[in-house]
């Protein structure tokens, strides 16, 4: 996995999330009570904003139509969407936003 940085990018605050584009796939990084998780940022069953998306203890649900996602594991909780996300290694380094591209 190659680490890309993110040196423009603030990280998330608690309950806040960012997104960026890491090789051409755009990610979601979620602040979980100050730990970082990072799936894809668009909804596997219509394309939603996940970012947007309220999120409740490690879930985060799709603000068009509901589906939730685990954000540890990128697994669908609750569709309508049956297929999972895709999840990526997040940290700060430096005061840097990190995430790993596959």
């Amino acid at each position: 996995m190659e680490p890309i940085s993110f040196p423009q990018v603030k990280p998330p605050q608690p309950g806040q999330a960012v997104r960026v584009e890491v090789k051409g796939t755009l990610v979601a990084v979620f602040n979980v009570g100050g730990e970082l998780r990072a799936i894809g940022e668009k909804c596997t069953h219509r394309g939603g904003p996940l970012e947007k998306g309220p999120v409740t203890g490690h879930v985060v649900t799709c603000p068009w139509h509901g589906s939730q996602f685990n954000l540890d594991t990128g697994e669908v909780v609750r569709g309508p969407a049956t297929v999972p996300e895709p999840t990526f290694r997040v940290r700060i380094e430096n005061n840097v936003l990190v995430v790993d591209a596959p």
